[in-house]
């Protein structure tokens, strides 16, 4: 018996079948595959950790040893992540942050010292405007201006903020030019998460 390749129950299955089996092997590349990305994500959030402690343009191999050189311990607080870090006989706090910019999420990484000073910071963004926003990831020149600001007042709260105009330069940092409501977002982010940090630094103080 003849197919009739023009008629509507052909037309169904050869569709059907030829969907099945894409999908398949869309599932098979992406199990295939898999392993690699969850490498890549990893490797790329070990960067950036380090990018915080000063330690950039890492290969993936140098990263990788430098991580594990100075890195001591990574910990969840309070559904936060927190990493204990050893620079130079120096206990150094990695805080990691999320927050949302202008049009979508920026996380990054601020590293503390033992007097809850800024150690180093490096931040991220999902979907900020290329040469405005985009400046929070892009620009290292910025993000090394959180380099030795005081987080905390005497009372405990978090000082450190992203303003329009610098009034007290130990404690502020100047927008980015033309990205406002995104400097908005990452002071709103360096409030949020770190206002609970300090007791990470004072509890490993406690510890010795």
């Amino acid at each position: 018996m003849k197919l009739n390749t023009n008629s509507n129950a052909y037309i169904i299955i050869y569709s059907t079948v030829m969907v099945v089996i894409v999908a398949f092997l869309l599932a098979f590349v992406y199990q295939a595959l898999k392993p690699m990305q969850d490498a890549n994500v990893a490797l790329d959030v070990k960067k950036q950790i380090l990018n915080s402690l000063n330690l950039r343009g890492l290969d993936g191999q140098e990263a990788e040893a430098k991580y594990a050189e100075v890195v001591k311990q990574e910990k969840e607080v309070d559904g936060q992540k927190v990493y204990v870090c050893r620079i130079d006989g120096q206990d150094i706090f990695v805080a990691s942050l999320k927050g949302m910019g202008l049009w979508g999420g920026i996380s990054g990484y601020v590293a503390v010292d033992r007097d809850c000073k800024v150690y180093g910071a490096y931040f991220n963004h999902d979907s900020e405007t290329a040469g405005l926003g985009a400046e929070i990831k892009d620009s290292q020149a910025w993000q090394e201006k959180f380099i030795g600001k005081q987080i905390y007042d005497d009372n405990g709260n978090v000082v450190l903020s992203v303003v329009k105009k610098v009034e007290n330069p130990d404690t502020q940092v100047d927008c980015v030019t033309g990205a406002t409501l995104t400097s908005n977002g990452v002071d709103a982010m360096l409030k949020d998460g770190l206002k609970n940090f300090k007791k990470n630094v004072e509890s490993k103080a406690e510890e010795e």
